[in-house]
């Protein structure tokens, strides 16, 4: 019989691929990571991990073990969300990983709507980017996140979780006052090719969205000035230091002196915002009051208009 606390084991070893770093996560030591995984080899018969140059990967024989991992893993959060909701009803507390924008946009509007709807569940907000957001679901360390899309990061069709679209936004360029394009109603990326840019540091999904869009235009930015806050970048444009592509809710309430803020011509950089949880728990009693009400407070955010 294999059990299913190594199953989750082997599958964070798989995301993290070192035995480290898989303790982390599962707040184990290594050496007890080490005796889980080689006990469910003994349990399988089969050999599931091997060690290469830049960590631990897993055999044909592990991939095939992990596939049924992420069923098995699956059916057990539905489980648990079925007992949860014979034996607790909607009283609880969760824990929601989610990037700053998304906290004022929706997580905060579906915190107050939640506060009416269901008042017996408590939700702890952990400000974290969204590249950092899924890993922690995955990890146990947070029962939802609301995340962005980041090359990288897990595909759309994982297994592993149950994803909920709730935005999506374009991005704005932003243009000091006395720059040449200030004055036309829309910008083509292709246009700044030649500028100064200010952008998100290297890791930051937006960072990925944004050299993706000049990659489409045909060059490779010349990013001069990186902060990942985006005060600080129309701050920066407003000082003549260069121009940046910002997604249109961060400029939400930013003090925009000395830009101008236009849309985007041709292929639009995009950020895709979802709702993500564990396979399975999308119906656990708390989970599911809270997921409607982030579908709520998202429907009117794409909306909006481009910053004036």
């Amino acid at each position: 019989m294999i059990d299913a606390r190594r199953l989750r084991i082997l599958r964070a070893v798989a995301d993290h691929r070192t035995v480290t770093a898989a303790a982390a996560a599962l707040y184990l030591t290594p050496s007890a990571v080490s005796q889980q995984l080689a006990a469910l080899e003994a349990e399988t018969r089969h050999r599931l991990l091997e060690r290469h140059s830049r960590g631990i990967r897993l055999t044909q024989a592990g991939e095939i073990l992990l596939k049924h991992a992420n069923a098995v893993l699956a059916q057990l959060e539905r489980a648990e969300a079925e007992l949860a909701a014979y034996a607790f009803g909607d009283a609880g507390e969760l824990t929601v990983a989610c990037f700053a924008t998304g906290i004022v946009l929706v997580l905060a509007p579906a915190l107050t709507r939640l506060a009416r709807t269901s008042p017996g569940i408590s939700v702890r907000v952990r400000d974290v980017e969204g590249d950092e957001s899924l890993p922690m679901v995955l990890d146990g360390q947070a029962d939802l996140a609301v995340a962005v899309e980041y090359r990288g990061g897990p595909r759309e069709d994982d297994q592993r979780l149950t994803r909920i679209p709730l935005y999506a936004e374009p991005f704005d360029a932003v243009l000091p006052v006395g720059h040449r394009l200030a004055g036309a109603e829309r910008v083509a990326v292709a246009d700044l090719a030649d500028e100064s840019w200010i952008g998100p540091y290297p890791g930051n999904p937006c960072h990925d969205v944004v050299m993706l869009a000049c990659e489409y235009a045909g060059f490779q930015p010349r990013l001069e000035h990186s902060s990942d806050d985006f005060r600080a970048v129309a701050a920066l444009a407003g000082s003549g230091a260069g121009v940046a592509l910002v997604p249109r809710s961060a400029l939400r309430g930013v003090l925009l002196d000395g830009v101008v803020v236009r849309p985007v011509d041709g292929v639009v950089a995009t950020r895709r915002v979802f709702a993500a949880v564990r396979r399975g728990a999308e119906e656990h009693p708390l989970i599911r009051p809270l997921l409607d009400a982030l579908r709520q407070a998202a429907g009117p955010v794409s909306d909006d208009g481009p910053a004036s």
